[in-house]
């Protein structure tokens, strides 16, 4: 499909490069989801002005590419086949929960968001790639779903890709763990002192930090970083503290509950 300027930017021969340099090739019928998913994103976009990276690269490198590549050795394992269930929290316009419903065939994906329209459309996206039996919706608070009895403790992994900081966002993620899940924090920038303070952060939420990857996105889109977490034991029952008090309190900071 043309881009918005006329041209073809979305053509097959720069996209298979695109899937070379992510280290996994989607079967027909993913690209093709993949394609409806971003037909779905103008539609609603134009109602919602969900997001800016819509078109072209915007929309294959910035959503498609970046909510993948931190997955990709699963996405090649033979666990991509595994009934694995992945929560998304802080979804937004649907990413990167949309994008991981497509790429694994057998997932259920539970996407989180706080704003009713946008989770609206997100779950009309989902229906219209024929993903709404493998996707639920949650209209509420992070704090909120990680005390809810059927998310607790149930997801294999949980991932946000939230601006905020990182034991905020850890805060939210954790809880939800499986005693083997596993926690992905997409970063753009990463210091050390952003890994001090969620460490300190990770032994309230008694996890840890399991690794760090750094890659460079294609077409000089900049550096992203994706933060692995797993669980060191029982998340304490304290956590995640009430609506609001993650994000004025971080467990990070000195000062953090």
């Amino acid at each position: 499909m043309a881009s918005a300027s006329g041209s073809r930017a979305d053509d097959g021969p720069s996209r298979g490069h695109l899937w070379a340099e992510l280290g996994w090739q989607p079967s027909a019928e993913q690209e093709h989801r993949l394609e409806r998913l971003q037909e779905q994103l103008r539609h609603w976009n134009g109602r919602l002005n969900l997001t800016r990276l819509v078109e072209g690269d915007d929309y294959w490198i910035a959503q498609v590419y970046d909510s993948l590549w931190p997955l990709v050795p699963l996405l090649a394992s033979a666990r991509a086949l595994e009934p694995l269930r992945l929560i998304d929290v802080g979804t937004g316009c649907g990413f990167p929960g949309l994008a991981m419903a497509v790429a694994l065939p057998n997932a259920h994906l539970t996407l989180v968001d706080s704003v009713g329209r946008k989770l609206e459309a997100v779950g009309a996206m989902a229906e219209a790639l024929g993903l709404e039996h493998r996707v639920t919706l949650r209209c509420e608070r992070a704090e909120l779903t990680g005390r809810r009895a059927d998310s607790r403790g149930r997801f294999d992994w949980a991932m946000a890709r939230a601006v905020a900081s990182a034991p905020v966002v850890a805060e939210y993620l954790v809880p939800l763990l499986k005693p083997d899940g596993r926690a992905l924090l997409y970063r753009g920038q990463w210091t050390a002192t952003d890994r001090q303070d969620l460490e300190r952060a990770c032994r309230r939420l008694r996890s840890r930090v399991s690794g760090v990857e750094q890659r460079r996105l294609p077409g000089d889109r900049g550096c992203r970083h994706a933060v692995l977490l797993e669980p060191a034991g029982v998340c304490p029952a304290a956590y995640p503290r009430p609506v609001g008090i993650p994000a004025k309190q971080p467990l990070g900071a000195a000062s953090g509950g």
